[in-house]
C-alpha cells in the first residue's frame, strides 16, 4: 500500500505560525494600533515575533486577502485606508449574516445556552467604559450567537469575516454614547433569543448592527472634516512664514 507521508511538509507548519501572527497583527490593525495607511516593515515585525522575515511576508498576503493591509510593488505592505463605501458594503453582509445568526439561535434555543448569553451580556458591561474592551466583548458574543444557530458555516463566515470589519466596528463604539445605545439593545436581543422569538431577534441584531455602521460613518467624517481642518491652518501658517 503507498504511503502518503510525502504530502506533508514542514511549511504547512509555518503556514500555521504565519496564521497565528496575522492574526495578531490583525487585532492591532484593528485597535488602531498601525495607523491606517502606516508601512508595516517586515525586519521590525520578524525581530518582534523572533520569525523569518518569510514567516511575516506569509502573515502579510494572510492580511491582503482579508483587507487589512496592501502590498505595494517595492514599497512593501502598509494598512489599507478606511473607506466610506467599504464600510457600507461590509455592514451590508454583516446586518444579513447576523441578523440570520440571531434568527436561527432563537430558533433552537434552549434553557442549558443561557449561560453563555449571559455570560457574553456581562462581558459587555463590564467593559462599558473601555471602546476597545467593549468592542471585543461584542466580537465574542457575536461568536456566541453564530455556536448557538447551529450553522457551522455561517459561524465559519463570521469569523472569516470578524477582522476586517472589527476596525469599523470599533469606530462605532467609540463613545460612551453609544455603547449605552449598543448595550440596551443586546439586552433586547438576548432577551428575544431566549424568548424564542426569531423575527424580533434577527430585526434587533440588524439594527444592532446598522447602528453601528452609522455611527462609524460619522466617526469617519468627523475625521475627515478634522484633517481638512488642520491642512487648512497648515496651509495658511505656511503663508504667514513666507509674508503672503
Amino acid at each position: 500500500m503507498s504511503s502518503n507521508a510525502s504530502a506533508f511538509t514542514p511549511a504547512a507548519l509555518a503556514g500555521t505560525l504565519a496564521i497565528q501572527i496575522a492574526g495578531q497583527i490583525g487585532n492591532a490593525i484593528t485597535e488602531e494600533k498601525f495607523a491606517p495607511g502606516e508601512r508595516l516593515r517586515e525586519v521590525v515585525l520578524a525581530e518582534t515575533f523572533n520569525v523569518s522575515r518569510a514567516t511575516i511576508r506569509d502573515a502579510l498576503r494572510i492580511l491582503e486577502s482579508r483587507g487589512l493591509v496592501k502590498i505595494l510593488p517595492q514599497r512593501g505592505a502598509q494598512v489599507t485606508m478606511l473607506s466610506t463605501s467599504e464600510l457600507m458594503n461590509l455592514f451590508d453582509i454583516r446586518a444579513a449574516l447576523v441578523g440570520l445568526a440571531s434568527r436561527r439561535a432563537a430558533e433552537h434555543y434552549v434553557p442549558e445556552q443561557a449561560a453563555v448569553l449571559a455570560a457574553g451580556y456581562a462581558r459587555l458591561k463590564a467593559a462599558h467604559k473601555d471602546a476597545d474592551g467593549y468592542a471585543r466583548a461584542s466580537a465574542m458574543l457575536v461568536a456566541d450567537i453564530a455556536g448557538l444557530s447551529g450553522n457551522e458555516q455561517l459561524a465559519d463566515m463570521l469569523t472569516g469575516f470578524a477582522q476586517r470589519i472589527g476596525r469599523y466596528a470599533r469606530l462605532g463604539l467609540a463613545s460612551p454614547k453609544r455603547r449605552t445605545q449598543s448595550l440596551a439593545n443586546w439586552a433586547r436581543l438576548i432577551d428575544a433569543i431566549t424568548r424564542g422569538d426569531t423575527d424580533l431577534a434577527e430585526a434587533t441584531h440588524r439594527t444592532l448592527a446598522n447602528e453601528n455602521r452609522d455611527a462609524a460613518m460619522a466617526e469617519i467624517a468627523a475625521r475627515e472634516r478634522g484633517g481638512a481642518a488642520a491642512a487648512g491652518t497648515r496651509a495658511r501658517r505656511a503663508r504667514v512664514s513666507a509674508g503672503t
